[in-house]
């Protein structure tokens, strides 16, 4: 519990606050336009406090969040540290490219990689230039 006390979460607390009273607030000035006459005020009378229902809903969302990361944290038992230089034990396999022992000579692919090569070579010409 002490993680929510923290300055960042105290400025989420208050914003949750400040958000959620100013949407009731909202709520209650499009009322008190509606009965002076405004009908679509009626609408908007409704939608303002299911947004200050939507606010407490994402604060108290992070706030079990961060309760189940602090409980996770406690129980998570830490890794021994690695002296610098060790080999690295733990991870994922790298796969290194190898070239295919069996190269297949595709003309088409040959002939779309001279097409790319005459294009390289001649930065100014259309592609309908070339003489291939």
């Amino acid at each position: 519990m002490k993680g929510l006390w923290t300055p960042a979460w105290i400025a989420r607390h208050v914003l949750a606050v400040v958000l959620a009273s100013g949407c009731l607030v909202l709520g209650w000035w499009q009322f008190s336009r509606a009965q002076e006459g405004n009908s679509i005020s009626w609408g908007y009378m409704f939608e303002w406090p299911v947004f200050a229902a939507f606010v407490v809903f994402l604060w108290w969302r992070e706030v079990q969040l961060a309760r189940k990361k602090g409980r996770a944290e406690t129980t998570v038992k830490s890794e021994p540290e690695r002296l610098p230089g060790s080999a690295v034990t733990v991870g994922r396999p790298v796969r290194v490219a190898t070239e295919s022992s069996a190269k297949e000579d595709d003309p088409e692919l040959t002939a779309y990689n001279d097409y790319l090569a005459w294009l390289n070579a001649h930065p100014g010409a259309r592609p309908s230039d070339y003489p291939g």
